[in-house]
């Protein structure tokens, strides 16, 4: 049975772990082989021994040199025709100089013709794409070979013994020269790995970039500290309406902005915007600094005329929807109304009058309250911002809810962790608490502390919580929580929870869900204001 091989991935790497560059250098390696096989032979011919190449055994010399040039030529085939087992064919060249060289060495006269030199040369250019152990068994197999080599003149003839020196401190040399080649080789061969992969995900990058940039609505434009411009995306010469930008001036292309061009560039300031009427449409232009050594600066182009269309149809559309809903809403009452009243008409029972009234009245009601909640959220962006300091408010707001709902205070109970100021419109504010509030106590239960109102108060936030012990909102509910005419009360109007919303969002605040716990727990995140 065949024994498997010890250190396989030194002789059968796939192909893919080789790196092209280590080919290319193999094969400049070979072409040197060929250049020194060439010019040992052609000193050999031309000058004879005469420079001590050759000087014991010159025919050997010769066909040493010949048989070296013909393998060197061999060799590229391989390295032409087909890119397979690098460090096979890595070990073939090592073992052929090293062969060669001592053969050129000994038909020279051995250590003192300085051939001994050449192998350092072979072995520090092997070690450069070599693994670090297939190096260091060139340089064994390079002093075995000169060690070799002087035995045969010590003992053939009669060199003195004190001649091992000589090849000692080459064989030492032979060592010390694959393992610091090695070493810088793998350091070199790392930062050629880093470099490869840094290009890549910088050419990603920058595809992803590109791709960005141009298939983005705004336009972008990169200028130098001199306006000129050095790079845009094709939207911006879309809305520009320019033939060619690369090269032209942002005071020319746009005299309008110049002056704040200057300024900003003057100031040194991060950001600059500018309205500007272009022809049948209107720009915002934004200026932003680079952070560049070269003082790069980038400047978005926005099309305000296509961005207020957008709005404009997201309204109508908006308002399609809150009309058709209103409609649905409007026509229950109004029948449940005209039904009874064409029964009144001919009920003559006191009992059956009195029923058929109240039924009227209870729905002239619900139709006042959603015409009411619709105008509110008409007045929605109409408010009066101020600081608010929250745990006063509070106290009073509670009194008064309590009074009017005519439920329990012990009920309510208030959590305060700090004393914060808020800007909101008091109005507002008092109706978006109201509601959550009403919705709290309806669904919690009548215990003391059954309703939980938290103040806490972070980073320049602050968070108004209403926590109840109810038995919360169903998961598949919560998303449709503050679309507007979603409710689970027959007489509620659906309006409440996004009306809330509308006027959080108004003043600059945030209404949501928080999926918590048992109960049910929305939060106002709110901006913090300072004191009044």
């Amino acid at each position: 049975m065949q024994a498997p091989l010890r250190y396989p991935e030194l002789f059968l790497a796939p192909p893919e772990r080789t790196p092209e560059s280590f080919w290319i250098s193999l094969a400049y390696f070979n072409l040197y082989r060929v250049a020194l096989a060439t010019l040992f032979l052609t000193l050999s011919f031309v000058y004879g021994d005469a420079l001590a190449l050759g000087s014991h055994a010159l025919t050997l010399f010769r066909y040493t040199c010949v048989v070296y040039l013909a393998i060197a030529v061999l060799f590229h085939v391989p390295l032409r025709k087909g890119r397979e087992l690098f460090n096979v064919q890595l070990s073939l060249h090592a073992c052929v100089d090293i062969l060669a060289i001592t053969l050129l060495m000994y038909a020279s006269g051995g250590m003192r013709s300085g051939l001994g030199v050449m192998l350092v040369v072979s072995l520090i250019a092997a070690a450069i794409v070599a693994p670090r152990r297939l190096s260091f068994l060139y340089a064994a197999i390079a002093t075995i070979a000169l060690l070799m080599e002087q035995a045969y003149w010590v003992l053939g003839h009669d060199a003195a013994v004190s001649s091992f020196v000589q090849p000692g401190l080459l064989a030492m040399g032979c060592f010390a020269a694959s393992g610091v080649t090695g070493w810088l080789a793998g350091r070199v061969a790392s930062n050629e790995r880093l470099a490869s992969e840094r290009g890549r995900a910088l050419a990603t990058q920058m595809r992803v970039n590109e791709l960005v940039q141009r298939d983005m609505h705004d336009g972008v434009l990169v200028l130098d500290r001199e306006g000129q411009i050095v790079q845009h995306n094709p939207q911006a010469q879309r809305l520009l309406r320019a033939e060619r930008l690369v090269g032209g001036n942002i005071e020319e292309l746009l005299p309008q902005f110049a002056s704040r061009w200057r300024t900003w560039r003057g100031d040194g300031a991060a950001v600059a915007s500018a309205d500007l009427a272009l022809r049948d449409r209107e720009i915002r232009l934004r200026l932003l600094d680079a952070g560049t050594p070269e003082a790069h600066s980038v400047l978005f182009v926005e099309d305000m005329t296509r961005a207020r269309d957008q709005a404009q149809q997201l309204k109508l559309a908006a308002l399609g929807r809150l009309t058709a809903n209103i409609a649905h809403e409007i026509r229950n009452p109004l029948a449940a109304i005209s039904h009874a009243s064409e029964l009144l008409e001919e009920e003559k029972r006191a009992q059956a009058r009195a029923r058929l009234t109240r039924i009227i009245k209870d729905n002239t009601k619900r139709l006042d309250r959603l015409v009411s909640d619709v105008l509110q959220l008409n007045r929605r962006d109409r408010m009066s911002a101020a600081p608010i300091r929250v745990h006063p408010w509070l106290r009073e707001f509670l009194a008064e809810f309590v009074a009017n709902e005519a439920t329990a205070a012990e009920r309510f109970a208030v959590d305060v962790a700090a004393d914060a100021w808020i800007e909101f419109d008091r109005e507002h504010l008092r109706q978006v608490m109201w509601n959550l509030l009403g919705n709290a106590a309806r669904y919690a239960g009548p215990q003391g502390g059954a309703v939980r109102i938290a103040l806490r108060g972070y980073g320049g936030r602050v968070e108004l919580s209403v926590i109840d012990n109810g038995p919360g909102v169903p998961a598949a509910r919560q998303a449709q929580l503050f679309e507007p005419f979603f409710t689970t009360e027959a007489k509620g109007t659906g309006l409440g929870l996004y009306l809330a919303r509308e006027l959080c969002a108004a003043n600059r605040a945030t209404l949501e869900y928080v999926d918590d716990g048992p109960g049910a727990h929305f939060r106002i995140l709110c901006r913090e204001a300072r004191a009044a």
